[in-house]
């Protein structure tokens, strides 16, 4: 009995010293020992795994913490730097000259390892990037106007609709369906009709596939195999488990099939392409890309990225500005005037082109961009050959470095009064000369730059543009609490629930 007990304890006992010996080489023979920060978060996962697993997406007010102890450099976890110092963002999300990797860690948390956004290497990450970079370019975005115009102008007759049935709006899900429209019309060339559905302004299966990612978030960065597990599962229990994640791998299926559909096709879309037509589906499967690039895997998980980020983050950025605007009557009543001067009827068009001259109008563009943040969690880059250097510090090669969109865009040096919506500052920045913009990071920047950015661009300019010439909403059951950060789960969320901008039409502006 005795020796039956020997074992279990020999094994256990095994096991504590290797982890011992493995905290202790973190604590003081690892290369990143020498930088501040917690001993806790240096010698082990659990601190961070703690406060964004069991926690539910709150570390990065311990980061915060940690800031205000150590200083703008800090340790958060055994691997990892966080350097909360805005004028270094640039550096950590570097141009091309500067190669910078994508933190693998953090890759693995979007489920789409074969997407753009969870390619690892500089090299990899620049050739899958070039077969649909012409379609993002401000000029062909800017082509892409009278599309963005019939999407707005159906929208537009949701509102009027409502407000004939004096119908609350959940408006988070009438953009997403606008901003859905539009993505997958450029994917595919037809839209999934979001805005002819009813049901889309109650709920988006797009809106809860990125939902459910997000929730999922954190799980999957400790948990990598864990997505694997619920694809595997049967569909009736994984909807019954979580029914977001349903509809993120129901949207996967779809995608799926329509890759299977095009590679199937015997006539390629190559010389259409070459002439401006075609559309960014056919440019992943045209035949300059490799075989390699061209397999189902790749072909789901990059248009689910593509669709995800489409949606879910404009249109949350439409909405930050509208809840403001409806919020606040001086904003409202600025921004109508300064939109009468190039819509001189409420039913008159505007490009984007001339839409952002609009000194006002710009501010309120980027106070909604600088507070629906884009994403909040930490997007982490590595210079895998070169050390960099921080002030007094010089960061090894192969170390993960980053720093949350959040903290940048609330930084009381930059944005004074940061939780406030104030369009003024950016009148005064551009009158002043200040670069402002340089510290709007909702789309990150340097090589690794959201793709889509200049079809967001073109989308809140034009949505709020026209639809604010044309209506006056009032919050209904919304307060500034319903659109905080509270905890970060990918994207910022409310203390209680998701994101949600509720509101009714209050009138129709005739003149």
């Amino acid at each position: 009995m005795e020796y039956a007990l020997l074992f279990p304890v020999l094994v256990a006992a095994l096991l504590l010293f290797l982890a011992a010996r493995i905290i202790v080489h973190r604590l003081y023979t690892h290369p990143l020992a020498a930088f501040p920060g917690p001993k806790l978060a240096a010698g082990t996962f659990l601190y961070e795994f703690y406060y964004d697993v069991v926690k539910n997406g709150l570390y990065i007010w311990e980061i915060e913490r940690m800031h205000k102890k150590y200083g703008p450099i800090v340790r958060i976890n055994p691997r990892e730097l966080h350097i909360k110092d805005p004028y270094f963002y640039e550096e950590i999300h570097a141009g091309p000259s500067k190669k910078r990797a994508r933190d693998p860690k953090y890759a693995v948390a979007f489920a789409a390892p074969y997407s753009l956004v969870g390619t690892i290497s500089h090299e990899h990450h620049r050739l899958r990037r070039s077969f649909v970079n012409n379609f993002f370019s401000k000029r062909s975005v800017t082509n892409l106007t009278p599309i963005i115009h019939e999407k707005v102008d159906k929208l537009i007759q949701r509102f009027e609709t409502a407000y004939a049935n004096s119908a609350v709006l959940t408006l988070q899900l009438d953009f997403a369906a606008l901003t859905a429209d539009v993505i997958t019309h450029y994917c595919y060339g037809w839209a999934r009709g979001y805005l002819d559905n009813a049901d889309s302004s109650r709920n988006n299966d797009l809106v809860d596939a990125v939902n459910g990612l997000m929730i999922m978030f954190h799980i999957n960065r400790f948990f990598p195999f864990l997505s694997k597990v619920l694809l595997a599962a049967p569909p009736g229990l994984v909807r019954w488990l979580q029914p977001c994640m349903a509809d993120l791998f129901d949207m996967k299926a779809r995608l799926r099939q329509q890759a299977k559909d095009t590679l199937e096709k015997k006539n390629n879309m190559h010389e259409a392409n070459l002439k401006g037509k075609g559309h960014i589906f056919d440019a992943l499967t045209g035949p300059e890309v490799p075989d390699a690039e061209k397999t189902l895997d790749r072909l789901e998980d990059e248009g689910a990225l593509l669709l995800g980020a489409g949606t879910e983050t404009t249109a949350r950025a439409i909405a930050v500005s509208i809840f403001h605007v409806m919020s606040n009557e001086e904003v409202g009543r600025k921004l109508l005037g300064e939109l009468k001067t190039v819509l001189e009827t409420p039913v008159s068009k505007a490009s984007w082109l001339e839409l952002e001259q609009l000194p006002y109008l710009t501010g309120v563009v980027n106070e909604g961009l600088r507070l629906s943040h884009g994403m909040t969690s930490r997007l982490g880059r590595i210079s895998t050959k070169v050390p960099i250097p921080y002030k007094n510090w010089i960061i090894p090669a192969g170390t993960p470095i980053s720093q949350s969109n959040y903290f940048v865009h609330m930084d009381k040096t930059l944005f004074p009064d940061p939780h406030k919506f104030d369009p003024e500052r950016w009148v005064r920045a551009a009158k002043n000369g200040d670069n402002l913009g340089r510290f709007i990071v909702s789309f990150t920047k340097g090589s690794r730059q959201c793709l889509g950015m200049n079809l967001a661009y073109a989308e809140i300019f034009l949505t709020l543009a026209h639809v604010v010439r044309r209506f006056e909403f009032e919050p209904y059951e919304t307060t500034v609490e319903n659109i905080c950060v509270y905890r970060d789960l990918g994207i910022g969320c409310p203390k209680k629930g998701l994101f949600d901008v509720k509101a009714k039409v209050k009138a129709i502006i005739r003149t």
